[in-house]
């Protein structure tokens, strides 16, 4: 074992144990991966990781095992959300590591090397951003967005006008299929009028994106009988949608959280508290009593 501080070998052994699960990682992914490119890449990558694990390995004299539960759980992460947001949540891992190599620049003159071949694997990742469902997040969003406006504010109208959960839920499904066909079908006949030959595959995950966010927020109505109870949970999940939806894209396109969560969510939110008070007047006005 090189002559080094105690500080400084405590970071290289985890950076050891990181560089030898993520190359493991980029492996697993590359084998079901769509695309040679993609595939190509990631087993760059995977070569780099392994490269840098040996690299330590010589400071610390230690042969590591891979860790399982990080390994299975950026694999389930890529087969379900797509290895694009799984490979990029991993390299904010990374981001953070690239300090630590600041630390031990002067005992380790190989962590120079090492840091810039993990900017360039930020290059790297920018190169393989082809994949299907990135292309088609401008139609998810819409599915979703549209969902989230409407379907709420129509709900949170029903839940004062109506004030019984079973009736709120019914009108809320058939508003809701309704406008998911409405929905896919504009997105079709605009994809189809801009020349485009991915019409179908754009309006089914606008029509998708809608009706799952149609299913998520009529739930709470068809689970509890208080009128306020069920709308002050589906205001919950719609946050909840909001956050994981632009967690999920912030991370895979490199976007801010913050700035269009509150944006997405204040709109959603407010039209919901709108069509409130609307569901109140019109009680209100017409006198109707269910």
């Amino acid at each position: 074992m090189k002559n080094i501080s105690k500080d400084a070998l405590a970071i290289i052994k985890k950076m050891q144990q990181n560089e030898l699960n993520e190359s493991i990682i980029y492996k697993k992914i590359a084998k079901f991966a769509k695309g040679e490119e993609n595939k190509k890449t990631l087993e760059r990558l995977a070569n780099e990781e392994r490269a840098h694990y040996e690299i330590w390995k010589n400071y610390t004299n230690i042969e590591m095992k891979p860790k399982k539960a990080k390994v299975l759980k950026y694999t389930l992460i890529a087969r379900i959300l797509g290895f694009t947001f799984a490979v990029k949540l991993m390299e904010r891992g990374e981001e953070i590591a690239q300090e630590k190599y600041e630390q031990i620049t002067k005992e380790v003159p190989e962590s120079v090397h090492i840091r810039e071949q993990e900017e360039e694997h930020e290059a790297a990742l920018l190169d393989i951003l082809d994949e299907e469902k990135l292309h088609y997040v401008g139609s998810m969003v819409l599915g979703l967005s549209d969902a989230l406006v409407e379907l709420a504010g129509s709900l949170a109208g029903f839940t004062f006008a109506l004030q019984n959960t079973k009736l709120v839920a019914l009108s809320g499904l058939i508003v809701g299929i309704s406008a998911t066909f409405s929905m896919a079908s504009s997105e079709f006949l605009s994809a189809k009028s801009e020349g485009r030959n991915d019409a179908f595959k754009s309006c089914s995950y606008t029509g998708v994106a809608y009706l799952l966010t149609v299913v998520a927020l009529i739930a709470p109505y068809l689970i509890f009988s208080n009128p306020i109870v069920a709308l002050a949970v589906m205001i919950g999940i719609i946050v909840l949608i909001i956050a994981g939806f632009t967690y999920y894209t912030s991370v895979a396109q490199d976007l801010k959280f913050s700035s269009r969560f509150l944006e997405m969510a204040g709109i959603s939110i407010g039209v919901a508290v709108i069509s409130f008070g609307v569901g109140i007047l019109a009680k209100q006005l017409l006198g109707v009593d269910i």
